[in-house]
């Protein structure tokens, strides 16, 4: 279709030419030193058309000739940049390819070549990506020292330019949550979390980061922020709704576990979000502590809500509040007995809400409903030995107060049988 269009043309310009120039009876004279040379006008037209043609066509191939050197030059730089590129690339296959040694190499062939390469000499990026995955490859070489060599070469090279762009700033970033992943492997946790506080605000708060925060606060011993960082990771939907439970109760107990005394725990309880303090099981391991640390009214008063709603609870969840309240029924008052009463009617069948109940009522002075409730949860062979064991000791007691020694010491030798 080409040769067609071509053919064309050629007969529109014969046309043309015809038609202009056919009866074209132009003269031109040229005199030079006492000569005259006498050409037609077509004639002339044709020379100097061609020696334009040949004028810019010498012209051209001088300035070819002229800048081989510098194209030579060009040529060689290109090469050695597409080199570098290929090494670059090499040392990542190599690297996910787990051949750690091969890829370490590649990445300081890389590094070499582009010192020999001016468009790449200033290029920032491809200096520092080099020396993270050298790094990253000394890392799983476990050779630390080197390792931290390279990336303080990689931190230094991305902060060069001093006010990075968007992708300079991304590997910065990318630097820093590696060396704190590292510092992680490390077991070192406090220049994991100095690491990480350097990073920018946007990368502080992406899903990597704040799960390499949690590892190094937990590693760090940091309950409290542990728990405020896992906290957000579930607002981000990082962990499964059943993990985030599971992990944000683990870590709230954690921090009430290193209260020494009431009022540490009752700071701490304090400091909790109001969903850690809705939290059934969370109540229940703060109130067993206030129980055991002489405090049992302050814990009845945290498990108080729960026991309101206990119909809408789990069934863990309301066998953890009933042995709360057993731990914690030292002195409860009347004001529980409604609560109580209601929750043996509904969960009759549940043998540690039974039982819970029943050493309440034994409490309050209550011995014909506690006898009861009290002998259901002895004999009942499912319930938790502590409670069961509570329950045989409080029926003791009340078959002494009958001054029925036999049944006492019959229910003491039970409770002691318990493993």
């Amino acid at each position: 279709m080409r040769g067609v269009i071509w053919l064309v043309l050629l007969f529109v310009v014969a046309v043309v030419a015809a038609t202009t120039l056919g009866s074209n009876d132009g003269l031109v004279s040229i005199y030079w030193g006492g000569w005259r040379t006498d050409l037609s006008l077509n004639l002339f037209l044709v020379v100097l058309l061609a020696g334009c043609v040949f004028g810019v066509a010498a012209a051209h191939a001088i300035g070819r000739v002229v800048s081989l050197p510098r194209r030579a030059g060009e040529w060689r730089a290109l090469r050695r940049e597409r080199a570098a590129q290929a090494a670059l690339r090499e040392a990542l296959a190599e690297f996910y390819s787990a051949r750690y040694g091969r890829a370490r190499k590649a990445a300081q062939k890389a590094l070499v070549l582009q010192d020999d390469v001016a468009l790449l000499g200033g290029d920032a990026q491809f200096r520092t990506l080099a020396h993270l995955l050298a790094a990253a490859s000394l890392h799983r070489l476990q050779d630390r020292t080197a390792r931290d060599e390279q990336l303080r070469a990689a931190l230094k090279s991305a902060r060069r330019l001093g006010l990075p762009g968007r992708g300079e700033q991304s590997v910065e970033d990318g630097a820093r949550l590696l060396a704190a992943e590292w510092a992680i492997d490390d077991r070192d946790p406090e220049r994991a979390l100095e690491t990480l506080s350097a990073l920018s605000a946007g990368a502080a708060r992406r899903t990597q980061a704040l799960r390499l925060r949690l590892q190094a606060t937990r590693l760090a011993h940091q309950p409290f922020e542990a728990l405020r960082t896992a906290r957000l990771l579930a607002h981000h939907q990082a962990f499964s709704p059943l993990v985030a439970r599971s992990l944000l109760r683990s870590l709230a107990g954690e921090v009430l576990d290193e209260a020494r005394d009431l009022q540490q725990l009752r700071q701490r309880w304090g400091q909790f979000d109001a969903a850690d303090r809705a939290d059934p099981l969370i109540a229940v391991r703060a109130a067993t502590l206030a129980a055991r640390m002489g405090a049992p009214d302050e814990a009845r008063q945290w498990l108080r809500p729960f026991w309101d709603r206990l119909h809408t609870l789990e069934a863990d969840e309301r066998e953890a509040l009933a042995q709360a309240l057993a731990e914690a029924r030292e002195g409860i008052g009347s004001d529980w007995l409604p609560t109580l009463e209601s929750a043996a009617q509904v969960h009759g069948h549940d043998a540690t809400i039974v039982a819970a109940v029943g050493l309440a009522f034994a409490q309050c002075g209550l011995w014909g409903k506690a006898r009861r409730l009290l002998e259901r949860a002895g004999d009942d062979a499912r319930l938790a030995p502590r409670l069961r064991r509570a329950a045989l000791r409080e029926l003791a007691q009340l078959a002494r107060r009958e001054d029925d020694e036999a049944r006492a010491q019959h229910c003491e030798r039970a409770a002691a049988a318990i493993d």
